[in-house]
């Protein structure tokens, strides 16, 4: 399907060919979609080398993007009153006892381990081979020791066991098993065809994962080396899902659909954006050449949150598994969204997923069918800027008691405003007669503004932010001499 344009389209595609034709995978699928269509999708190689090319039901390994349902499931719990986010994990598991930094006595809740600040250390590709291991294996596993690298709810660390101690949380509160509490509570009231075992005899394709023999190179036979299938066991609750695109997306749609008040569904949208707040702060990391750097990345609830220099709030989570790569992400200001898997370990599909999503974007913006993200202030602010601007040439104490919150004149009286007010005016030798500023107004939320007037010899910065109640008043309001405008 192909609803994106022709350029936008031949660059995607060009991207995840090349990777093909690198011999980075033997196959790949990626879907563009905002929240009414697919808007591209196309599959590349192989679902095994020399197999047909995968297409929207082909399954994957989505590896840790399985993380969100977990997170999912506990929050449905939690909003049913049967757990506390904040309740020590010991408590379900008690044979979690880690040994803490520098002896000090934090035992870690649920919701650190949400979060990635449980104290516990990055164990990847380590956990990702224990997905099969059984409850009374991963009890000895625990009585061996944990030991903690940084003290519990404190910093962020990507931890794979932590979130296994959350699948076992999960049995321990709903009496079943994790499998069949994400399959209860969220796939089928969702309609989702993700699974925790390889599908057998019912038609569906599971494309087969591989690693790469890093000997061999590009065009020679053998590169790729099959990797067996895991069953499920103690460890599904950090990536055991089997999923298709089209599943995939239906996820991601549910998820974004929070931030339009979509209330469909087992988890209200208050949890699900929740689930896409920013609760721990991480490392940053590197981003592609030529992508804007992160202002901020860190983790929310099964989900990492970030926030760019050009697209401001991205949603994401990748999965790396034996045989798998798995990437999705979304942007709630467009409501565009990527989904993506190549059937090799740790290839790291992220990347092409994310240059996917910004040429879609950029395409939509370009073709004028989106508009660029921007923060318009309310119709109130603007007309407070006019009335505000008049002050300058013709100071009045009604207009100005009438257009100010009662604070203003509590924090600097009129009459010494009015006074810095024409001092300002005289330092850029008053105000030209087409009172206008050449520089772009900016704007930090609706309720603000900071706009620029022209003198004869200079300009006025002036800035004013509104009170929050109604009727809407000038709670702020500042006109000084800008030296930019020199």
């Amino acid at each position: 399907m192909h609803l994106v344009e022709d350029s936008t389209e031949t660059d995607i595609t060009r991207v995840f060919q090349d990777r093909i034709t690198s011999g980075v995978a033997p196959g790949s699928y990626v879907a563009v979609f905002d929240r009414e269509r697919v808007r591209f999708e196309q599959g590349f190689g192989g679902v095994t080398v020399g197999g047909p090319v995968p297409d929207a039901d082909t399954l994957f390994r989505i590896a840790s993007c399985t993380k969100s349902f977990t997170a999912a499931v506990l929050l449905i719990l939690r909003d049913a009153g049967r757990l506390d986010l904040d309740a020590p994990v010991d408590g379900f598991v008690p044979e979690f006892a880690p040994v803490l930094p520098d002896g000090i006595a934090v035992r870690p809740t649920v919701r650190m381990l949400l979060t990635m600040s449980g104290g516990l250390g990055t164990d990847d590709p380590w956990g990702d081979r224990q997905e099969s291991i059984s409850v009374d294996e991963f009890r000895r596993l625990l009585l061996r020791g944990v030991r903690c690298v940084t003290t519990p709810g404190t910093a962020f660390s990507y931890s794979n066991l932590g979130y296994a101690l959350l699948g076992q949380v999960i049995e321990r509160v709903t009496g079943g098993s994790y499998v069949d509490a994400v399959t209860s509570l969220l796939l089928e009231p969702l309609g989702l065809g993700a699974v925790f075992e390889r599908p057998e005899g019912d038609g569906a394709v599971t494309a087969t994962g591989h690693r790469v023999r890093r000997e061999r190179a590009v065009d020679e036979d053998g590169r790729f080396v099959e990797v067996p299938f895991s069953g499920p066991g103690v460890f599904s609750s950090i990536g055991g899902l089997f999923a298709s695109a089209s599943t995939l997306i239906g996820w991601v749609r549910w998820l974004d659909g929070a931030w339009t008040g979509d209330e469909t569904g087992p988890l209200s949208s208050a949890s699900r954006r929740e689930m896409q707040q920013l609760h721990r702060l991480a490392p940053s990391r590197p981003t592609l050449d030529g992508v804007p750097p992160r202002l901020a990345l860190g983790y929310g609830f099964g989900l990492f949150v970030e926030e760019d220099a050009d697209l401001g709030t991205l949603v994401s989570h990748s999965g790396g598994y034996p045989g798998y790569s798995a990437h999705m992400r979304w942007h709630p200001t467009s409501g565009f969204g990527v989904v993506a898997f190549e059937n090799a370990g740790y290839a790291a599909v992220a990347k092409p997923a994310e240059q996917a999503l910004r040429l879609a974007i950029a395409g939509a913006q370009a073709s004028g069918e989106l508009p660029e993200p921007a923060i318009r202030p309310w119709p109130e602010t603007l007309v407070a800027s006019m009335t505000a601007t008049g002050l300058l040439s013709h100071w009045d104490d009604r207009v100005a008691a009438s257009l100010f919150a009662e604070n203003v004149a509590l924090d600097r009286p009129l009459d010494e405003r009015r006074e810095a007010v024409d001092a300002a005016v005289t330092a850029v030798g008053g105000i030209a007669e087409v009172a206008s500023g050449r520089a772009t107004p900016i704007c930090d939320s609706p309720d603000h503004l900071v706009w620029f007037v022209e003198g004869t010899e200079g300009r006025l910065r002036l800035e004013v932010r509104m009170t929050p109640v109604l009727p809407l008043r000038v709670q702020t309001f500042t006109v000084t001499v800008d030296d930019q405008g020199e």
